[in-house]
């Protein structure tokens, strides 16, 4: 396989990854490393090396529209990122140091795991009795716009998610995924944050912690500009139609089909992983 020909199928795989991650909120790596490991037998060091400066720049891009909506809480975010970075390092530490075939296991329990969330009821009633101290202290508690009207909400139980937070950032560094399916489930379930405010802050913090654990991985060597520059370019397009073409898509069906995709690229790499293939 030529150089351009193998860039050009990098190129289209990515777009896939990057519209179908942008259409269901869970980030283009999800979909990215299955693709790079198991059709382009690249090293799974290498594809979370990909992936991890993939969603850099796709966290960079869609934060700033939802900052400038007024829909992420800022505060949140940033409060969170200590947990995240934190459990970033230490997982792209121990990735270093893990049996490859041992990471796409854990890898496909997470695929498996994100799936499931893809699917779950999603907590659209915002908190109003306030019920932390701590939220009220470090100001977390916010509103955002819907539909010409203010929302207001209040945070709740900011300690669990702080350490379900930590536990993120851990399987980010490990994995090369967001995390978005447990930086989610930290905010909408036990914190108590509308999802639409959970989903946009949970994607304004995935390039921060992205950031955190490409940097072990850049030390190490295993991200290769000639797989990294075409899954930028390529998820980037991706994520854009995906926002696009969500609008007026039926986000159920959405759903459905990336649990399917997901589920079934979630056993494919439990098996290779315990086959030893990859």
């Amino acid at each position: 396989m030529s150089i351009l020909f193998f860039t050009l199928i990098l190129l289209a795989g990515a777009f896939a990854a990057g519209l179908l991650g942008s259409l269901t909120g869970l980030g283009g790596g999800v979909v990215l490393i299955p693709l790079l490991t198991l059709i382009f037998n690249v090293d799974i060091r290498y594809a979370i090396g990909s992936a991890l400066v993939a969603s850099i720049a796709t966290s960079s891009g869609s934060a700033a529209a939802y900052i400038k909506e007024g829909i992420t809480n800022i505060r949140i975010g940033m409060f969170l990122e200590i947990a995240t970075t934190t459990g970033a390092i230490i997982g792209a530490l121990i990735a270093v140091y893990t049996a490859t075939h041992i990471v796409a296991i854990i890898f496909g329990i997470v695929l498996l795991f994100s799936a499931f969330m893809s699917l779950r009821k999603k907590n659209e009633v915002p908190e109003t009795e306030e019920k932390s101290y701590l939220a009220r202290k470090l100001k977390l508690n916010g509103s955002y716009p819907a539909g010409g009207r203010t929302v207001e909400y209040k945070v709740n139980n900011v300690l669990g998610g702080y350490s379900l937070m930590t536990v993120a950032g851990v399987l980010s560094g490990l994995l090369g995924i967001g995390s978005g399916a447990l930086k989610v489930l930290a905010m909408d379930t036990i914190m108590r944050v509308p999802f639409k405010v959970s989903t946009t802050t949970s994607n304004f913090m995935i390039g921060v912690t992205a950031a955190a654990s490409a940097v072990v991985y850049l030390q190490r060597g295993y991200i290769d500009p000639g797989i990294a520059m075409p899954v930028v370019i390529g998820v980037l397009a991706g994520s854009f139609t995906g926002s696009k073409i969500l609008v007026g898509a039926s986000t159920k069906k959405l759903r459905l089909l990336f649990s399917i995709v997901i589920g079934f690229l979630a056993i494919e790499m439990i098996y290779n992983g315990l086959m030893g293939k990859l």
